[in-house]
């Protein structure tokens, strides 16, 4: 029953394939809640199998969103269950983020990629020089078409594992927000960089990033003070120039 429930929950709040929510993972929080054994471990075995499953952050936590309304409701309860990620107790968050970030750095990944599915500074250079091929065959200007938006957050006062998990954080928000076939790289351990086009919600999108951004670190308390900076910058007539440009943002 209570499976079902959550199952019903989730699906109702938008986990996107059905057929991917059951993992084995799953009865092990429910016979955790069940048993009244461990709740946080069975949560850390889950967080990690969406992770290496695809399921993005936010997702994970509107899933954990789910299992703790469904856990709230009364038990007679037959209506659907909204669940309320801001409601969700800040211990099961800040467990099921870490072990989600903690499998997401150790997901392997095709060469240039890293942290969640963003591509590296090497990839982003491969795809900056397919840009400048593509802009030179078809005779316009990059500067034209395309902007490198950076994403820098001051880590100074972070330490130990949210200082690794933030930019997880960063680059799960940027590929939920650019999601049209973007390039989002990370340059460092505190900035991230997205090569995107020159278009009209652009301005949109980057409030929206900003904003996504700082409710994915709000969910770590040695993150909620960092407030991302943004820049965005058009991309240089030049490909040497790009280049130098992407070195300059990454040492910001």
């Amino acid at each position: 029953m209570l499976r079902t429930r959550w199952r019903t929950a989730s699906l109702g709040a938008g986990w996107r394939y059905p057929s991917d929510w059951g993992v084995p993972e799953v009865d092990d929080v429910c016979a955790s809640v069940l048993s009244g054994t461990d709740l946080l471990l069975a949560l850390d075995g889950l967080a990690r199998a969406r992770a290496v499953a695809g399921a993005g952050l936010d997702e994970t936590l509107t899933d954990l969103a789910a299992l703790h309304a469904v856990l709230e409701a009364p038990p007679d309860s037959t209506g659907l269950i909204a669940p309320d990620p801001d409601a969700t107790p800040a211990a099961l968050l800040r467990a099921t983020a870490l072990a989600w970030a903690d499998a997401a750095l150790e997901v392997m990944h095709p060469a240039g990629v890293t942290l969640s599915g963003q591509a590296t500074s090497e990839y982003l250079r491969v795809r900056l020089g397919e840009v400048y091929a593509k802009a030179r065959r078809d005779g316009y200007c990059p500067s034209e078409r395309f902007v490198l938006l950076g994403v820098v957050l001051d880590l100074a006062d972070v330490r130990g594992w949210p200082r690794l998990m933030a930019m997880a954080l960063v680059g799960d928000a940027l590929r939920a927000v650019f999601d049209g076939g973007e390039s989002v790289a990370v340059l460092g351990p505190s900035v991230a960089i997205v090569l995107a086009e020159r278009e009209p919600r652009l301005a949109e999108r980057t409030a929206a990033a900003r904003t996504m951004v700082t409710e994915r670190l709000a969910v770590d308390p040695a993150l909620r003070p960092v407030r991302p900076e943004m820049r965005v910058e058009r991309l240089p007539a030049g490909e040497t120039a790009a280049i130098r440009l992407v070195h300059a943002m990454g040492r910001a």
